[in-house]
């Protein structure tokens, strides 16, 4: 099985950055594209930023960055503002082990609320 754990999410001020990881373990053969998606209340889930393999991207005020030796994205998001708020996803196509074949993956979820 493989799982996506995320972390670094909060309450932050108008302005203010975090850094939010993400983590994939289990039976994974290789990584493909890795990402994050956001879902603020009575919205749709949208696509923040992707990262196909390794390397960095900057979307404005974001940033995402892997480290393929860990398994791990990040994102990296600086001068919040309240509409940032909402629940952020990390998603991630995996091959697996055993299947060997690209299946997507989701993580459990991280709130980020930006408020003074």
């Amino acid at each position: 099985q493989v799982q996506l754990v995320e972390s670094g999410g909060g309450l932050v001020q108008p302005g203010g950055s975090l850094r939010l990881s993400c983590t994939a373990s289990g039976s994974i053969f290789s990584i493909n594209a890795m990402g994050w998606y956001r879902q603020a209340p009575g919205k749709e889930r949208e696509l923040v930023a992707r990262v196909p393999s390794g390397g960095t991207t900057v979307k404005g005020r974001f940033t995402i960055s892997r480290d393929n030796a860990k398994n791990t994205v990040y994102l990296q998001m600086n001068s919040l503002k309240p509409e940032d708020t909402a629940v952020y996803y990390c998603n991630a196509e995996i091959i697996t082990s055993t299947l060997r074949v690209g299946v997507e993956y989701w993580g459990q979820g991280t709130q980020v609320t930006v408020s003074s």
